[in-house]
C-alpha cells in the first residue's frame, strides 16, 4: 500500500472489478467508469489493459485471479531452500507436520512455520506436478484431504476375571501419573503373523515384540517379561481390548498389575496404542512379511518411534518423557557393583526400548518362558534372569 501527498491508495477488489465490469458493458468510458469509482482513470486504464483476456474480454472473475496471481510470491518453502530441506529431512523420519512446525518452534525459541503451510506445499506439489510420491511425506500417505470414514471394533469373547474399564482408577484415565499402560496386537496380511506392542499412557513410549503366535499363553509370557523389568510404580494398570489373546491376563497379577478391558466393540477406548499402532503403520504396512523384516530394521523403526516429538508431550520424545520418571541412579563416584549394575542396566536400556528385542535376540523364547516360571512377586525390580 503505498501513500503520496497524504493520498491513500488501496488495491482494487472484487466489488470494484464487478462494477467495472457492469459499466464498460454498458458502453461507459474510462474516465465515466473512473468517475463512477471515485478513482483516478489511470487506474481504471491500466485494471482493463492487464487483466483482460484476449477471447473474454474484462471479466471480474477472471480479472481477480490474475491480479492475485501476480501478487503471489510462492510459499515460504519455495522461498526458503534452507527451510525446505529441513522440513523434507524430518518428513523423511516419519514426523508428521505438526510434529515438525512444533519441534522447529521449540529448538528456535519462536514459531519458524505453520504445520497447516507445511501441508498446502506438499499437497500444491501434488496437484501441480501429478507426481503423487509427495504424498509419502505424510503421515497418512494420502494425496488428497478428508477422512476416510473407517470403521473399526473388537471380538467380543469370554474372559475370565474381566473387569471393565469404568472401574480403573482415575489417575490412569487423566495421564497425571506414570505407570499405566495399553496392549495390543499389530495384525498383519499374512496369517498368523502379529507384533505385540506395549504403551506406556503418560509418556506415549511404546515397546513392541514379535510373538510367534497369538495364543493367550505365549501372549502373557511377553507381557510378563515386558513388566518384570520395571519398578512397581511404573507397571501399576494395563488396558486390553476383547481380544482371546489377552484370556490369561490374570497371570499377570502376580506382579500386582490390575488389568482391565474395553467395553465390547470399543477399542477407541485404548486410544493411545490405537494411536501409536495407527503411526508404525507407516513403516510396517499391514502386507509386510514380518519374517522378511529383520530384527536390527525392527528395532530401529520402534527406536524411531520412540524418539519423535509429540504435541501432547511438549514436542519431547517418547524416550525423553519416559526418562523422567526413571528415579534410578545413574552415576556415582565410585564403580557400582555387578549385582547394581544388573539392576540399572535394565532400566537404562528400557528408556531406550531396546531392552527387550535385545534379550530375545540373545535368547529367544527361553528367556519369555524363564520369566513366566518366576515367582513374579517375589522378584520386584530385578533383573530378568539370564
Amino acid at each position: 500500500m503505498e501513500l503520496s501527498l497524504g493520498r491513500r491508495y488501496r488495491q482494487l477488489s472484487l466489488d470494484d472489478r464487478c462494477e467495472i465490469a457492469r459499466l464498460q458493458a454498458n458502453g461507459r468510458s474510462i474516465r465515466q467508469i473512473a468517475s463512477a469509482l471515485d478513482r483516478p482513470p489511470s487506474t481504471i486504464a491500466r485494471e482493463l489493459k492487464r487483466n483482460s483476456g484476449r477471447q473474454v474480454g474484462y471479466k471480474a472473475g477472471y480479472a481477480q485471479e490474475q491480479a492475485k496471481a501476480r501478487r503471489w510470491t510462492g510459499s515460504r518453502l519455495e522461498r526458503e531452500p534452507g527451510l525446505r530441506q529441513a522440513v523434507l529431512d524430518r518428513l523423511k523420519q516419519g514426523w508428521s507436520p505438526e510434529q515438525v512446525a512444533g519441534r522447529l518452534a521449540r529448538d528456535a525459541g519462536r514459531k519458524v512455520i505453520s504445520y497447516e503451510s507445511i501441508y498446502r506445499f506438499i499437497y500444491a506439489q501434488i496437484a501441480r506436478h501429478k507426481d503423487y510420491a509427495w504424498r509419502r511425506y505424510l503421515p497418512r500417505a494420502k494425496s488428497r484431504r478428508g477422512c476416510r470414514g473407517r470403521k473399526g471394533g473388537g471380538s467380543v469373547g469370554f474372559i475370565e476375571g474381566r473387569i471393565p474399564l469404568s472401574e480403573r482408577p482415575p489417575d490412569a484415565a487423566s495421564r497425571k501419573t506414570p505407570g499405566h499402560w495399553e496392549a495390543d496386537l499389530m495384525l498383519f496380511a499374512k496369517y498368523g503373523q502379529a507384533v505385540l506392542t506395549v504403551h506406556e499412557r503418560q509418556s506415549r513410549l511404546i515397546v513392541a515384540l514379535r510373538p510367534s503366535d497369538r495364543k493367550a499363553d505365549r501372549i502373557v509370557r511377553h507381557l510378563g517379561a515386558v513388566f518384570a523389568t520395571l519398578p512397581p510404580h511404573l507397571r501399576r494398570t494395563v488396558t486390553f481390548d476383547n481380544g482371546t489373546e489377552f484370556a490369561r491376563h490374570q497371570r499377570l497379577h502376580r506382579l500386582a498389575i490390575e488389568t482391565y478391558f474395553c467395553d465390547p466393540y470399543a477399542p477407541w477406548q485404548k486410544g493411545g496404542i490405537e494411536n501409536a499402532i495407527g503411526r508404525m503403520r507407516r513403516f510396517i504396512p499391514r502386507k509386510t512379511d514380518l519374517a522378511s523384516l529383520p530384527n536390527a530394521r525392527f528395532q530401529a523403526l520402534v527406536a524411531a518411534y520412540n524418539n519423535t516429538p509429540r504435541k501432547c508431550l511438549d514436542w519431547r520424545t517418547p524416550a525423553e518423557a519416559f526418562s523422567q520418571v526413571l528415579h534410578f541412579e545413574c552415576e556415582s563416584t565410585s564403580p557400582p557393583s555387578r549385582g547394581r549394575q544388573q539392576k540399572l542396566r535394565p532400566a537404562i536400556l528400557y528408556a531406550t526400548a531396546r531392552v527387550l528385542q535385545r534379550l530375545r535376540l540373545r535368547h529367544g523364547d527361553d528367556v519369555i518362558a524363564a520369566v513366566d516360571e518366576m515367582d513374579f512377586a517375589g522378584h520386584t525390580g530385578r533383573q530378568v534372569r539370564q
